[in-house]
C-alpha cells in the first residue's frame, strides 16, 4: 500500500512539474508572438514613414512624417501593452493551474489515507 502511495505521490508531483513546464512554455512563446507582431507592426510604420519621405518635402510632408512619427510610437507603446498583458495572462494560467495541481495532490493523499484507514479498519489491522 506504501508503495503504491508513492508511486501515486510521484506520479501527480511528474503531472505537476509537467504543467508547470507547459505554463511556462505558454507564457514563453505568448510573450515571443506579442513581440513579434509588435516589431511588424512597428516596422510597417516606419516603412510608411520612409516612403512618405522618399516622395515628399515640403511642409505638409513634414506634418505627415510627425504624424507617422507619432503613430510609430503609439504603435510600439500598444504593443509593449499587449506583450505584457500576454505575459500576464499566461502566468496567472500558470499559476492557477499550479493552484490547482496542488489541491489535487492534497485531496489524493487524503483520500488515499481515508482509504488506508478503512481498509485496516476492514481488515482488523
Amino acid at each position: 500500500m506504501a508503495e503504491e502511495n508513492k508511486e501515486f505521490k510521484d506520479n501527480l508531483n511528474d503531472g505537476l512539474d509537467k504543467a508547470k513546464e507547459v505554463m511556462d512554455n505558454v507564457t514563453e512563446k505568448a510573450s515571443e508572438m506579442a513581440g513579434e507582431a509588435g516589431e511588424h507592426i512597428v516596422d510597417a510604420v516606419e516603412d510608411v514613414k520612409e516612403k512618405v519621405s522618399e516622395m515628399m518635402s515640403d511642409e505638409s510632408v513634414e506634418k505627415i512624417k510627425a504624424k507617422a512619427s507619432e503613430l510609430a510610437d503609439e504603435a510600439k507603446e500598444v504593443m509593449d501593452n499587449v506583450t505584457e498583458k500576454a505575459s500576464e495572462l499566461a502566468g496567472e494560467a500558470g499559476e492557477h493551474l499550479v493552484d490547482f495541481a496542488e489541491d489535487v495532490q492534497e485531496e489524493a493523499e487524503e483520500v488515499v489515507q481515508k482509504s488506508k484507514s478503512f481498509f485496516q479498519r476492514l481488515f482488523g489491522k
